[in-house]
């Protein structure tokens, strides 16, 4: 019947996110925000919040290709200076994600594993022109110094020893994330898929191929004999998780001179679902190395050492047919992130990093091969 909406099959939070996006489609192009107004912005907040304190060296800092991130200090009477990072929502952007729950994602792993602590959060933009989130600002690099001038995260080179002196921690922490008790953290921005054992990943493809559906740029037949073939073979989650969602090396910062992991960022596509997904995002061609005939994913260790240390680390068994499946669906979820919201974040103007988000949707074609080929071995089998 006409007038009637059917609400996407998903998490109930995310579902509201996709409602509301779509009212943001029509608005005019996003500003960036100059430091002056940012300034000001913040000033005006912390003379209600922190009266009396002072805020300065406001500074945006690069990268990112969904929000704009600012750094500042903040000196409060009696001297303490403090710097902190402001993240503020453009209108879209690479990702479609909500402060609420990362703001919650973040304060939930206070201690668990390294983290950057939220302390100010304004959901609503009742104060800020997008939702945004402030939080503490952590010293340390996602890349050494001298790896030169790649986008983060994307073939980064580590090299040794720091590779040697990463890695434990890299699977340390990825099995701290996956074995915590979400249950008993309260998280209220999350909802749990325990209704039957599909539903986390039924609920997570769901997501996403609303996203293609409402961005698509380009009619791609094979992103459409993926996505069926994802919700054809939809895997059992007996055992939910929290899946941090882009875990990689380019998302941790560490010291270079000590070689310790400071900090895990980018939590903001963290959810509920199967440990899996993150497995088979980390081993990805496009965030690895391959040096001298060795492929390493994230450049710590080639796939079969990741899959041992893992295991050893979590106490998790990988299944091969999940791992496979995971390996599938990141692929497509890649190529809609760079050719579908990122490319429609750009073309209407809704972001402060069209040239990046341009950029980006270059590896489209790179993601529809590693399709390609995944579907393929499935023919073959």
């Amino acid at each position: 019947m006409s007038g009637i909406h059917t609400r996407v099959d998903t998490e109930p939070q995310l579902a509201e996110m996709l409602e509301a996006r779509k009212a943001r489609r029509s608005k005019p192009p996003y500003i960036p925000q100059r430091d002056g107004d940012v300034t000001a912005l913040l000033q005006s907040f912390f003379a209600k919040e922190e009266p009396e304190s002072q805020v300065g060296d406001v500074a945006r800092i690069g990268g990112g290709a969904s929000k704009e991130q600012f750094v500042f200090s903040l000196a409060k009477p009696g001297g303490e200076k403090r710097r902190y990072v402001l993240r503020m929502d453009a209108l879209e952007g690479i990702t479609e994600t909500s402060r609420e729950r990362e703001f919650e994602i973040l304060k939930a792993f206070q201690g668990v594993v390294p983290v950057p602590e939220p302390i100010w959060l304004d959901a609503d933009a009742s104060h800020f022109p997008t939702p945004a989130i402030i939080m503490e600002f952590v010293e340390g690099v996602t890349k050494p110094e001298t790896e030169g001038v790649s986008v983060t995260g994307l073939g980064t080179v580590l090299g040794d020893p720091l590779r040697g002196m990463l890695a434990p921690q890299y699977f340390a922490n990825l099995a701290k994330i996956h074995n915590f008790d979400w249950q008993a953290a309260g998280l209220e921005h999350f909802s749990a898929p325990l209704a039957d054992p599909k539903q986390p990943t039924r609920w997570l493809i769901q997501f996403w191929k609303e996203l293609l559906e409402q961005d698509a740029v380009t009619k791609e037949p094979l992103l459409r004999l993926a996505t069926q073939w994802l919700e054809d073979n939809v895997p059992d989650c007996d055992n939910p998780c929290v899946v941090h969602g882009d875990y990689r090396t380019g998302n941790y910062l560490f010291d270079e001179e000590s070689s310790e992991v400071t900090a895990i960022l980018d939590w903001e596509m963290s959810y509920i679902g199967d440990f899996h997904a993150d497995l088979g995002w980390l081993l990805q061609p496009v965030f690895g190395s391959r040096i001298d005939g060795v492929f390493r994913a994230s450049d710590i260790a080639p796939p079969e050492e990741i899959i041992a240390r893992y295991e050893e680390a979590s106490g998790n068994k990988v299944d091969p047919a999940k791992l496979h499946y995971f390996t599938v669906f990141n692929a497509w979820k890649s190529y809609i992130l760079v050719s579908a919201l990122g490319m429609q974040a750009a073309r209407t103007a809704h972001n402060h990093q069209d040239v990046l988000l341009t950029f980006l949707a270059a590896t489209g074609p790179m993601f529809v091969d590693e399709l390609a080929r995944l579907l393929m071995m499935e023919e073959s089998q």
